[in-house]
């Protein structure tokens, strides 16, 4: 068996030290949720965690755009699998607000990650993941390309998704509210795309 690179061994680590992160932070969330933890969590030592991130608020970040990257490729996925893009935004708008259902991810990408990362930062982090996939495939339904229609259309799109998955954070119900917030969210999309 060969031996690792030092680049290896550094990307497992960090790797590590971020599943432990993510873990953590969307069972306990950021603020309960220590470096000290996460490095015993990952199996290793709080030097390690500190010689890899500055700090909590950089791990999470790690852990925000670990969260952007997977949905943006399950984003990407299901919408592959749908017969046009009209289909495909709808089956975005629906998989998106399903993961909202998970405790775990609405802590991390609707809670904590811009009330510890700021808006700013946020909302770069998602223009390179879900924002790019939702503004270009509602550029591509209204022939608008790249511009700055669509690109605006997606924002506010996604802002009202992101505030429904919030309703489902705070409903008694979830899973009932969720068809209601699910039906509004569609009736948006209609209006961003028509």
């Amino acid at each position: 068996m060969a031996r690792r690179t030092q680049a290896e061994r550094s990307d497992a680590t960090t790797a590590g030290l971020i599943t432990a992160a993510q873990e953590l932070f969307g069972r306990d969330g950021y603020a309960a949720t220590s470096i000290d933890a996460v490095a015993a969590a990952a199996g290793m030592t709080k030097g390690a965690a500190y010689h890899h991130f500055q700090g909590k608020a950089a791990l999470l970040r790690a852990v925000f755009v670990r969260q952007q990257e997977e949905i943006a490729a399950e984003l990407e996925r299901v919408a592959g699998e749908e017969p046009d893009l009209r289909a495909a935004l709808r089956r975005g708008v629906r998989t998106f607000l399903e993961r909202c259902l998970d405790p775990a991810f609405r802590r991390i990408v609707l809670l904590d990650g811009p009330a510890v990362l700021g808006w700013d930062a946020v909302r770069a982090i998602e223009y390179d993941h879900v924002l790019r996939v939702l503004s270009g495939g509602i550029a591509a339904v209204t022939a608008e390309g790249g511009g700055g229609v669509a690109e605006a259309r997606a924002q506010m799109l996604f802002g009202a998704v992101c505030e429904a998955g919030m309703l489902l954070a705070r409903s008694q119900t979830p899973q009932e509210t969720f068809e209601t917030v699910l039906a509004e969210a569609e009736r948006l999309l209609a209006a961003a795309i028509s």
